[in-house]
């Protein structure tokens, strides 16, 4: 059935140079260069006067001048070598139409051979002031009302904004109840409508000492776990009497939607300013103030504060039916970007869909990103947005991400067939640690989008779901369909902070999407609320194959239905879920699942969890095995009394053999007992 899942990631950040044609027309970008030289030489020229271009901007708009002149052909293939070094850049790198190669001669934007470009979008900081042990820096951007700064790097790593209360940073990386303060009920108001009260969106009542009259509360920023979510504000109110706090701005839920004891901290606040490497900015007087970690000094320290918010946008008009097209970027590398928090606050119904990314595409038509990095932003990887298909990520490193790292797709369904977004590709890319401010935000997000590919990925360390796929809540017809999730480790997340998450999470009718041979583990979700599932396939999810995974240590069932129609889940196994193994969460007129020849092994919970009444549902040809050895029940019902019911007829409990079940390797050898059929 199943022996293993590798997924092999070459290494990461080296340019994959391809050789171009002979008559190749090839110009070079360097730090030392200037963009009023004509870029045809890699060094400076014997006279000193022309040499290669400055900026990759230079060498697009020398591109776009010689094909005016006619010196260039349009259907010329073309590589811009970018040599090795720092390129400061200020706002975000556009290409429109008129950038675009063609299939035989695209447009490369490539690393030059062995060397190592970095496209950097932030500030140093070195001018500081130590006093009493506290670093000091003037940053007078952050004193205008457009820009606030929303992350800290010193040395290549985020540093933690002061907070309260502070995090115990517990074994795991999962939280411990001090880290949080939790909410005293909610604040009732009336309707704008109706005298009916309900309560608010915007207050919530805090616990007696938790919240005080900070000198820079008005600078602080709450952040707010909501189920799914969470919600991040600026205070406008604060009555200490009534123990009420107001914000500028509602959440997408009001307060205590799902318990009166909602966890929320207070973050940016300079009066929590305490523990080494802490940091915080005064927007009143524009400083920087940081506690430095042992062994920093001021002159020893790559400090940096991000300026830019994106990196590179192509900018198609798909409702014209103009494209940008044959661009290819390769070994390029993007560091120190933002996507602040605004006056008022941020909340989003799910996965953080407001937020916008790093790299972002419209009307992009076969564009690749090869061997590139996206690392140290505030926001999202990569967005290829309407209009954009057949495109291609290989090979690429989304790292420390302030959201997530790859969205595909709108929120909508497309207006005109051009403005669809379709058959695009995530291969063996490196997705890590994201969801540093927007927590909710997915590793991989697909919305209305039909006919991608996300293959061989390894996707860790979110805050909320690996994989979303699908945009639609029921049974209503989608423009999502035909996608496939394959190969792809995914891992290590929750960390306990956020719930109702899956390693791959599904939603709405779907035929054609397959979710096969994926290798999901460690999904542990905020223990007080449900909801940390391996395969979710949530509202309407329908007519969905999922296939040869491998689904272990999970906090609530390795695979979880809400409610669908016809999905197959075949050949799978799934292990030691510290709950329930498989859940059902609603009892339908029609067959919610086939769930058949798969390996549940588990040693704690039931079996089966949630509601499994009305039996339109199909089991049979699985293997059972509690290894603590206790009798396995099916929703109330002995193993005989199930199979006498029409279920499991030729399903077995027994040991199914795995290779070394405490080191979790669940390869089969061929004479392992897996069951009738399996």
């Amino acid at each position: 059935m199943y022996k293993s899942i590798t997924v092999v990631l070459v290494p990461l950040l080296a340019c994959c140079f391809t050789a171009m044609a002979a008559d190749t027309f090839t110009l070079h970008v360097s730090p030392g260069g200037n963009d009023g030289w004509q870029g045809y030489r890699a060094e400076l020229d014997a006279t000193g006067t022309d040499g290669p271009l400055a900026t990759l901007s230079g060498a697009r708009d020398r591109l776009r001048a010689l094909r005016a002149s006619g010196e260039l052909p349009a259907d010329a293939p073309v590589q811009v070598l970018v040599h090795g070094g720092e390129y400061t850049i200020t706002e975000p790198l556009i290409f429109e139409p008129q950038d675009s190669g063609t299939a035989t001669g695209p447009v490369v934007y490539t690393a030059a051979p062995g060397e190592k470009p970095v496209l950097h979008g932030g500030r140093r900081i070195k001018e500081w002031r130590v006093e009493n042990g506290v670093w000091a820096a003037d940053v007078p951007e952050a004193t205008s009302d457009s820009y606030t700064v929303g992350a800290f790097w010193v040395n290549g790593e985020r540093r933690d904004a002061a907070r309260y209360p502070k995090a115990a940073h517990t074994a795991g990386d999962y939280p411990a109840p001090s880290d949080f303060f939790y909410a005293d009920g909610p604040v009732m108001e009336k309707k704008a409508d109706s005298d009916e009260e309900v309560k608010s969106s915007t207050r919530f009542r805090f616990r007696e000492g938790d919240v005080k009259q900070w000198e820079h509360l008005d600078e602080a920023v709450f952040v707010v776990f909501h189920s799914w979510a969470t919600s991040l504000h600026r205070v406008k109110a604060l009555d200490l009497q009534q123990r009420i706090v107001e914000f500028t701005g509602p959440a997408r839920w009001h307060f205590t939607y799902w318990t009166n004891d909602q966890w929320y901290f207070v973050d940016h606040l300079l009066d929590a300013l305490e523990l080494p490497g802490e940091w915080c900015l005064s927007r009143k007087d524009g400083v920087l103030h940081y506690l430095p970690k042992p062994g920093e000094t001021p002159e020893t320290v790559d400090a940096v504060i991000p300026l830019v918010r994106q990196f590179i946008l192509l900018q198609g008009r798909p409702q014209e039916e103009s494209f940008v097209s044959h661009l290819h970027f390769k070994g390029l590398s993007m560091r120190y970007g933002d996507w602040p928090i605004g006056p008022s606050g941020h909340s989003d119904g799910q996965a953080e869909a407001s937020v916008e990314a790093a790299i972002q595409a419209v009307g992009a038509r076969d564009c690749l990103f090869e061997g590139c990095e996206v690392s140290h932003v505030g926001g999202y990887g990569v967005w290829l947005r309407e209009g954009s298909q057949n495109n291609r990520l290989q090979r690429c490193a989304l790292t420390d991400l302030g959201a997530g790292g790859l969205r595909i797709g709108e929120t909508a369904d497309p207006a005109t067939p051009a403005q669809a977004v379709s058959h695009n590709v995530m291969d063996n890319c490196l997705l890590h640690d994201g969801g540093r401010i927007y927590r909710s935000a997915v590793g991989v997000w697909i919305g209305r989008s039909s006919f991608n590919t996300i293959s061989h990925n390894e996707i860790c360390d979110f805050r909320y779901s690996g994989i979303s796929v699908g945009w639609s809540w029921g049974y209503a017809p989608s423009s999502a369909n035909h996608n496939v999730i394959e190969y792809n480790h995914i891992h290590n997340l929750g960390k306990g902070q956020l719930s109702d998450m899956g390693g791959i999470y599904t939603l709405g009718i779907s035929p054609g999407t397959v979710l096969r041979n994926n290798y999901i583990h460690d999904i542990l979700s905020n223990g007080n609320i449900s909801g940390g599932w391996g395969l979710y396939t949530d509202e309407g999810s329908s007519e969905i194959l999922l296939t040869h995974n491998v689904v272990y240590n999970t906090r609530t069932g390795g695979f979880h239905q809400h409610y669908g129609r016809e999905n197959r889940v075949v050949n799978n196994i799934f292990a030691f879920s510290q709950r329930d193994q498989l859940i059902r969460s609603r009892d339908e007129d029609h067959v919610s699942f086939f769930f058949e020849n798969n390996i549940v092994c588990f040693s704690r919970g039931n079996l089966l969890g949630s509601t499994w009444k009305n039996g339109n549902y199909v089991l049979d040809k699985n293997c059972y095995w509690d290894t603590s050895g206790r009798e396995i029940t099916f929703a109330g019902k002995s193993f005989a009394e199930w199979r006498q019911a029409g279920y499991d007829t030729h399903s077995v409990i027994a040991d199914p053999g795995f290779a070394d079940i405490e080191n979790r390797n669940f390869a089969l050898s061929p004479d392992s007992r897996r069951g009738a059929g399996i």
